[in-house]
């Protein structure tokens, strides 16, 4: 399985290492950091099988987040962020990504973090299966979160608090 996910890029990262590191090339950095005891994200098993992943990290560790014009920080509150899932294909459709939303969350704000931010899509008749791992508004909504932003007209930054 293929894990394309920022997470394993590490902090001070230049896009264009963000984008080299898609896929495959990730995985060596990713590993060294949970070997290194970092929980960069959440695996969910179903008949004890991995069937999908969530990044999940302080909106600090991500590098091109702290770079982006579009993403920018609204405010000062030091959210975490949920910025990539990973589906296996077997287990698509079948609800995991609304789970996994509010899994990061409560991981999240078990941690200490004062929230949880994401930056999903609004998927119409033209998003491809590629748009979706940035996650769904829906399943966002779903999982608790609410819209604080929108920056693009498809593209909303969405948050869940600590009550």
């Amino acid at each position: 399985m293929r894990w394309p996910t920022s997470a394993g890029v590490p902090t001070g990262s230049s896009n264009a290492d963000y984008q080299a590191g898609w896929g495959e090339t990730n995985r060596r950095p990713l590993e060294t950091r949970v070997a290194a005891g970092e929980e960069p994200g959440i695996i969910a098993y179903l008949d004890g099988r991995p069937a999908a992943w969530v990044s999940v990290a302080p909106r600090t560790a991500f590098d091109h987040l702290n770079r982006s014009r579009n993403f920018a920080a609204i405010d000062a509150v030091p959210v975490w962020a949920v910025n990539c899932f990973v589906v296996a294909r077997q287990f698509r459709r079948q609800g995991l990504m609304p789970l996994l939303a509010k899994a990061a969350a409560d991981f999240a704000l078990a941690k200490g973090a004062p929230g949880v931010e994401a930056y999903p899509i609004d998927p119409s008749e033209r998003s491809g299966a590629g748009d979706l791992y940035v996650g769904t508004t829906k399943a966002f909504e779903t999982a608790g979160y609410v819209e604080v932003a929108r920056p693009l007209p498809r593209r909303p930054i969405i948050r869940l608090m600590a009550k």
